[in-house]
């Protein structure tokens, strides 16, 4: 048995799911007979989704597809930050939504002092984008995953548990 045990809590969303969720609403988009005349194009780009359309209400009608269908596929909400309404000339309008993955340095020093602050014989490592964590005893790990999962409403970003050793 290892001297210490450990997981990486990260923030990371399934690709392929968003894709089928994007390819979901612009199917739906097509055929539904309020948004069929809209001439809206939703794009997905490496860390962005960028949805062009002609009035508020179509975008909001598409915010709610696209959502619905997010949440279907399991995709937590979070991992969409919502950009500015912009208009664009030939009265229509765009918004661009990016992704959210991997933790930032400020989430990470917050996580980092609320593990410190509920567990003190837990070890927890800032790794680039992720976070290890690190305990002599399993319970205490199982004990911050609680304690983090209680708290998600709390964080900007989801968050997931992997290489639990």
């Amino acid at each position: 048995m290892p001297a210490e045990s450990t997981f990486d809590i990260v923030s990371e969303f399934d690709r392929q799911e968003l894709v089928n969720a994007v390819d979901q609403t612009q199917r739906e988009v097509r055929t539904r007979y309020d948004l069929k005349e809209s001439k809206t194009e939703i794009e997905l780009g490496d860390d962005d989704i960028t949805i062009t359309t002609d009035s508020e209400m179509h975008l909001s009608a598409i915010r709610d597809l696209l959502e619905t269908k997010a949440l279907r596929r399991n995709l937590s909400l979070k991992i969409f930050d919502y950009g500015e309404v912009e208009e664009i000339g030939g009265r229509r309008i765009k918004q661009v939504i990016t992704l959210q993955q991997g933790i930032s340095d400020e989430l990470a020093k917050k996580i980092q002092k609320l593990i410190k602050e509920h567990h003190s014989k837990v070890q927890a490592r800032i790794q680039g984008d992720t976070l290890r964590v690190g305990s002599k005893n399993r319970d205490d790990l199982q004990a911050v995953i609680r304690t983090l999962r209680e708290r998600q409403d709390d964080f900007p970003v989801p968050l997931q548990f992997t290489n639990y050793r």
